[in-house]
């Protein structure tokens, strides 16, 4: 199978992308998390501050402050116990313990990794693993890397007046041994939701923040030590609170990670995943490969898009103010609903407040867009409504530069919507928002090759985590779905002559709490 086929049918039939009598070994699973052995470790304080409602000045951190940062962007934040019957009628029930963070995962797998670069006092300068299950820094390789940082990004950052920079990876591994070969798609939106909630964090920490996609991914998989058959970074976000020049040009020399890689010695750091049965993941392992960047010359830019154009009514929305709220508060509220979802009706406010904050939040400095250029978003929101106040039912695509919904189809479609899930572990009958995020289907592997992919993927996730949190925010709850048929969503709203798909469902609504017993994990 060809990597195009792969990912066309990993998009619109999964049974073809997936290897044939898959089984999942549970009792060899994976940890959620990565552990090094034998290296210098910097524990952090747990005494984290429990309200994030305003942005603090910009201010260098200190050890304290960057343990906070990483806690609420990525640490473990909770234990949880819930029971699930085995069937109505059964005396006895299924319990489910796992460890959650602020940051939902596919399966609370958790596939991503984050390693930090840091500059801070009272601290060696050196690449970082934050590991989450201690809540510490682990010292991978110390010394000061501003030059080869900033040549393996194409000198497009002003690496040296940042005082770090954090690395996100995905080790494929984590969540192979369970969804198979459709681990590759959600890495990337795993991946995108973890970003999505770094950026919020940062806001209110006073930290500048850009994301790169684009870099040497051999130099900076050298740098932290990664076998890349084996993990692999997907985005670099440095960190500042000093003036940053922030370009997307760079320079005119030819870099490549080769050249990169001589510089320094290997590193091979030894590291725990549990699991003793390893199995082999071709399609992931070629994917990768075909995606990695091996010479500054191969970054590119992802031209503007044209705005849709839809022949339809468009449905003003009311005017509203940002929405200000503790997104600490909004992060412990938050769980992937599964049967709570109570239907209940919407009001235009709400709606309205949940489209603009969810769309203001995700603009981001990144290194796919120009430089003094107005920039459409890559990644939108459509929606199916039912029960909304004073909107017709039905399905509709949000216009966030004029704050409209443009009608695409009149009608409910709850029922059809459920018929293309491939769990029915959602009733979308009680769900008054069922939200889809959308992308291009040829504009970024036309830009970016098979690299393109998976930045579109991380992309949706990042929105995404901004429409959970902001339903948080306004006492609503959400679940974001992969199993549902992208064929489907796409003919309610007429996608094919947009030139988009659906990236990834998104139900939205009122909801009742759910019988499980939870603690926090902070002093």
């Amino acid at each position: 199978m060809s990597l195009e086929e792969f990912l066309l049918n990993l998009h619109f039939d999964i049974d073809k992308a997936s290897v044939p009598n898959w089984e999942v070994d549970w009792e060899d699973a994976p940890l959620p998390y990565k552990l090094y052995n034998g290296l210098p470790e910097v524990p952090f304080s747990l005494e984290v501050p429990l309200t994030l409602e305003e942005q603090e000045p910009p201010t260098k951190p200190d050890l304290r402050k960057i343990g906070h940062f990483l806690w609420y962007v990525y640490g473990l934040t909770q234990v949880s116990q819930s029971v699930f019957p085995l069937d109505p009628t059964a005396k006895t029930a299924n319990r489910v313990q796992s460890f959650r963070r602020f940051a939902p995962s596919g399966g609370a797998l958790y596939p991503n990794e984050l390693y930090i670069y840091l500059k801070i006092e009272d601290l060696p300068v050196g690449v970082y693993h934050y590991d989450v299950a201690h809540h510490r820094l682990v010292l991978l390789r110390e010394g000061n890397f501003d030059s080869y940082l900033a040549r393996a990004l194409g000198n497009r950052c002003d690496v040296s007046a940042c005082f770090g920079s954090v690395f996100v990876s995905t080790l494929f591994w984590k969540n192979f041994y369970k969804y198979n070969n459709f681990s590759y798609r959600l890495q990337g939106l795993d991946a995108g939701v973890v970003i999505g909630q770094l950026l919020e964090v940062a806001k209110r920490f006073g930290f500048a923040t850009g994301v790169y996609f684009q870099f040497l991914d051999r130099a900076l998989n050298h740098l932290v030590g990664l076998s890349e058959h084996e993990e692999s970074v997907y985005a670099v976000i440095p960190l500042s609170v000093e003036p940053t020049i922030w370009s997307t040009n760079g320079s005119k020399i030819d870099i490549t990670a080769s050249e990169l890689c001589r510089e320094l010695p290997a590193i091979q750091p030894h590291h725990y995943v549990r699991s003793k049965r390893v199995k082999e993941y071709p399609m992931l392992t070629k994917l990768n490969e075909a995606s990695l960047l091996d010479t500054t010359q191969s970054f590119r830019f992802i031209e503007a898009t044209e705005s849709l154009n839809f022949d339809g009514q468009g449905e003003p929305l009311p005017q509203v103010n940002r929405l200000s709220y503790d997104l600490a508060s909004a992060c412990r509220k938050r769980f992937s609903l599964d049967m709570d979802f109570v239907l209940g009706k919407v009001s235009q406010i709400q709606l309205a407040t949940l489209m603009q904050e969810a769309t203001a939040s995700f603009s981001y400095r990144n290194d796919l867009d120009r430089t003094y250029r107005k920039n459409e978003p890559r990644v939108s929101i459509y929606g199916c409504l039912y029960n909304v106040e004073g909107i017709p039912n039905g399905a509709y695509y949000y216009d966030s530069t004029t704050h409209e919904l443009r009608k695409v189809n009149l009608g409910d479609y709850r029922l059809q919507l459920q018929s293309g899930m491939s769990l029915d572990n959602v009733n979308l009958i009680q769900v008054p928002l069922c939200l889809h995020v959308a992308g291009d289907r040829e504009t970024f592997r036309k830009a970016l090759g098979y690299r393109g992919y998976r930045i579109q993927q991380m992309e949706a996730g990042m929105l995404v985590q901004r429409l959970l949190l902001a339903a948080s925010a306004l006492g609503m709850g959400g679940h974001p779905l992969l199993g549902f048929d992208a064929n489907l969503s796409d003919q309610i709203y007429k996608m094919d002559s947009q030139g988009k798909t659906s990236l990834i469902q998104v139900p939205i609504g009122p909801y009742r709490q759910r019988p499980w017993l939870k603690g926090s994990l902070h002093s």
